[in-house]
């Protein structure tokens, strides 16, 4: 890790106590469960930021493990707010940890969750920076289905708040185009069955005579789905669309090169636009080539961070200030602030390839 960024421990800090002369956030990261194999580039990426930025005092990162469950997760971030031991807290992690997370900090300090969310009202404070299902899969499947001519589309997701939104979402999506949702299947999570488990499902997408696959599974599941998909006979002929396959996913399932593998997000690593790449040199040049992939989810975490050193450089660091502040057009980071529109990728073997702007 860069020198200027400092990780505390959350149990230390309950000893030690709080510090008026240090900025502390809180990082509320998947570190364990379905989606703990993102949580090194979120990170990564939030104390590349935290090297950037000027808050006006040391900067101190206190992780959150925000891979347990949503009650355990909301109960210590709490804690920590209560006890002024963190002034703010960013992260990305699933929805039902999110809506854990919204009461439990809405009103006492500024939380900005990075992520794809589900949308829905949000509380005092709570940030929100990633889209919601409809402006981040409503062109993406308008854009293959016209191009592709699909009519048939099969929802496959995780049973739990934001792939139900998503289906809901593109469901009408779907019908508004004359098109049909041929099956659509939400299964528990985590899926723990693996890969074996998922076989069945891809023979119903194939009975189904689907011509393409909405993926609202996440993290390990996404994989696992994944990689019986690739080695299926349909493999090749079904268009597959996620709305959380980033790079460590696609990494994990050792890659794809069927050709009919999408994602639509608001990043990717290899896209090449002036912000990646000013943010890939300077990621590089402190992580080395060996760093974590700076995905997509690492990119909202390091926007984030910024934003909330910004609030604190301002002193606008309160759970009042932080929308307002976002709303009014904030100070972003050295490479600008976050972009708005959505990206269109496919994945090239172990690359996401940007064809579209959405």
């Amino acid at each position: 890790m860069d020198g200027s960024a400092v990780l505390r421990d959350s149990a230390e800090l309950l000893v030690s106590g709080p510090d008026p002369s240090v900025l502390r956030l809180g990082l509320l990261l998947p570190l364990s469960g379905p989606l703990g194999l993102t949580g090194p580039s979120g990170l990564s990426a939030a104390c590349l930021a935290v090297s950037e930025g000027d808050a006006g005092r040391a900067v101190e990162l206190v992780p959150v493990d925000a891979g347990r469950a949503p009650g355990v997760v909301a109960a210590e971030a709490r804690l920590l707010a209560d006890a002024g031991l963190v002034e703010g807290f960013v992260g990305f992690h699933t929805s039902d940890v999110h809506r854990a997370l919204d009461p439990a900090l809405s009103g006492r300090v500024p939380y900005v969750f990075t992520p794809p969310h589900e949308g829905g009202s949000r509380g005092r404070g709570v940030v929100l920076l990633g889209d919601s299902p409809g402006r981040q899969l409503g062109p993406a499947v308008r854009w293959l289905s016209e191009r592709r001519g699909l009519r048939r589309w099969a929802l496959v997701g995780n049973d739990y708040i934001w792939p139900r939104a998503v289906h809901q979402v593109v469901s009408r999506v779907v019908r508004a185009l004359g098109a049909d949702v041929v099956l659509d299947r939400l299964v528990p999570f985590p899926w723990a069955a693996g890969e074996a488990g998922f076989e069945p499902l891809v023979d119903e997408v194939r009975q189904a005579r689907a011509d393409a696959v909405l993926l609202s599974l996440v993290g390990r599941d996404l994989v696992a789905f994944n990689r019986v998909f690739a080695a299926s006979r349909i493999s090749s002929r079904v268009v597959r669309l996620s709305g959380a396959l980033e790079e460590n996913v696609l990494l994990a399932s050792g890659g794809d090169d069927t050709g009919e593998l999408y994602s639509a997000m608001r990043s990717f690593a290899g896209q090449g636009d002036d912000r990646q790449l000013a943010m890939a040199e300077r990621y590089r040049t402190v992580f080395g080539d060996a760093g974590p992939v700076l995905d997509a989810y690492a990119e909202g975490c390091y926007d984030g961070v910024h934003l909330l050193v910004s609030l604190a450089a301002a002193g606008a660091l309160d759970a009042r200030g932080a929308n307002e502040w976002l709303a009014d057009g904030w100070a972003g980071t050295p490479f600008g602030a976050p972009r708005e529109e959505g990206q269109l990728a496919r994945a090239d073997g172990l690359d996401l390839r940007v064809i579209a702007r959405l």
